[in-house]
């Protein structure tokens, strides 16, 4: 999905499809977890490749946002280290163990506020939303950290029981 959403942010006249693809992207991604849950068709593969898939697709978007100056490099760095170090961990004890760790409260909303940024970034700019968007990146930025620590937390805690 991160290919056409980064296709439609080269033209920033294309702001409204690059929002229905955003949107597009993140409905299905829990349309497809809720269904599997619901039918009970949770696989190892779909637990494994759902946290790799996520990372990819929204590195890569935020990648791009980089290289046109809309997102600061330092973001991506705080954001791809979570996610890769969170994904690593959910990997080992899905591989290893018959565990599935929940993502925490405070991963959920920064989730959730890093693509209300995003998404505030790619729209045509205002004074209002350029204010709207600074409020937002202070308000992730903490919840990325906090969420990592806990996430980095429990891993360390449930290792510990193996």
């Amino acid at each position: 999905m991160s290919i056409p959403i980064i296709y439609s942010l080269q033209n920033q006249e294309w702001w409204l499809i690059t929002l229905g693809l955003i949107l597009i992207a993140a409905v299905s991604d829990m349309l497809d977890g809720y269904f599997a849950r619901r039918a009970h068709e949770v696989t190892h593969i779909g637990k494994w490749l759902d946290p790799i898939c996520d990372t990819i697709c929204i590195g890569s978007v935020v990648f791009y946002l980089i290289l046109n100056g809309t997102i600061p490099l330092w973001f991506f760095i705080i954001l791809i280290l979570r996610y890769v170090s969170i994904s690593i961990g959910a990997i080992y004890f899905i591989n290893y163990t018959d565990l599935v760790l929940s993502a925490n409260i405070f991963g959920k909303w920064a989730s959730g506020l890093t693509a209300l940024y995003v998404l505030l970034k790619i729209i045509p700019r205002t004074e209002i939303l350029e204010l709207l968007t600074m409020t937002c990146l202070l308000i992730v930025i903490p919840l990325l950290l906090i969420s990592w620590i806990i996430y980095i937390g429990t891993f360390l805690k449930e290792f510990k029981k193996l």
